[in-house]
């Protein structure tokens, strides 16, 4: 256990120093008029970054799930502007299933619960055809890793970008979030393979919700410390206005909704990891990720209010760097499941339980 955490407060350690030295604000205005930051992902990938959760025997670093979501975390914090969360998602997808990891930028798709993609058998091949909205990271990706439908069930396919029509689209962080049409594209027999057990388009929901409420948290930390700077430079009637205690109070709640939100993730980090030593995807790892998109994402609507309400007009101006993290997680809150969505999953679970259920449920968490 030791020997683990030593190992992931290194991997935060070098990811911290990497994106604290990369991730400008001149980055980030130069990725938001569509440049791609090939220097941060360079990086990344000359670090293992993109491999953390593979393990050594498959050309990867050999850290767990949970290692890769206390990176993202960090990725959140500096706003990142790179497909870290997909690749390490598209990775984690193709070593349960015994396909080659990939170092180039990946995404997943679709992300949509509803949508399907159909896979045809074919002489030499599978035929695809079907349309996936919102995949993130699409026109910058090397690799698409798609959970298809076919007659022989869900199947994981490696497909070329280049092969498919997409149409971008962008999310409000001006990250790219594309749609992606798969009709008529042909993949070959050696980059497709049989859905493994916890593989399905409902558990990389789950892992892929659990991704971004790790980025939020992080990023949620982030607006923490700009807003109590902030309050600390900026002088009304004479003095800073961190001094007032209207501005104090508000300062306490958004600490208070920082630290319910990381809390919530830690612990749902702890149950995924605990469910994947066991090889199972348990109940009390999707019901941890159910609740911390639910409290992260409840967070980020009370936290962003507080924070753009300290910094009044500026946090909104390109000057300051406020909203680069507010616009990323009104977009990452929407993303993999709103808080919405996943309540109503959760309260379905419960009623299916039934009432006698209930106290043991709560208390096993």
């Amino acid at each position: 256990m030791n020997e683990h955490h030593e190992l992931r407060e290194m991997f935060v350690e070098t990811a911290s120093r990497m994106m604290k030295d990369l991730c400008t604000k001149e980055l980030l205005e130069a990725t938001e008029r569509g440049e791609w930051a090939q220097d941060l992902w360079d990086t990344l990938v000359e670090a293992g970054m993109t491999l953390v959760p593979v393990p050594e025997e498959a050309g990867g670093v050999g850290g767990s799930f949970g290692d890769a979501l206390a990176i993202l975390r960090v990725a959140g914090r500096f706003a990142a502007p790179v497909p870290l969360a997909e690749t390490l998602l598209a990775n984690w997808l193709l070593v349960m299933v015994r396909l080659s990891v990939v170092t180039d930028a990946a995404t997943v798709a679709p992300v949509i619960p509803e949508e399907k993609v159909r896979m045809q058998k074919t002489e030499g091949g599978w035929f695809l055809s079907g349309t996936a909205r919102h995949v993130p990271w699409a026109r910058q990706a090397k690799s698409i890793v798609l959970i298809g439908d076919s007659e022989q069930g869900e199947m994981v396919a490696v497909v070329d970008p280049k092969a498919c029509s997409i149409r971008p689209g962008q999310d409000l962080a001006n990250e790219a979030r594309d749609e992606v049409c798969f009709d008529g594209v042909l993949v070959g027999e050696n980059q497709v393979a049989q859905a493994a057990a916890g593989v399905s388009k409902l558990e990389v929901l789950y892992r892929g919700a659990l991704m971004r409420a790790a980025q939020m948290a992080g990023a949620l930390e982030r607006v923490l410390e700009l807003s109590v700077n902030y309050s600390k430079e900026r002088i009304q009637f004479g003095r800073p206005i961190a001094r007032f205690q209207a501005i104090q109070q508000q300062l306490a709640i958004l600490a208070g909704e920082v630290t319910a939100a990381g809390m919530a993730v830690e612990s749902a980090m702890a149950a995924v990891e605990r469910a994947d030593m066991q090889y199972d995807a348990n109940e009390a790892a999707r019901l941890a990720t159910m609740m911390a998109k639910i409290r992260v994402g409840e967070a980020v609507g009370i936290a962003t209010a507080i924070a753009h309400q300290v910094h009044g007009a500026i946090g909104f101006t390109d000057e300051h760097a406020l909203h680069y993290s507010t616009r990323r997680l009104w977009s990452w809150r929407d993303e993999f499941g709103t808080e919405s969505e996943w309540a109503e999953r959760l309260g379905q679970h419960v009623l299916e339980r039934g009432a006698e259920q209930l106290w043991p449920l709560v208390t096993s968490l």
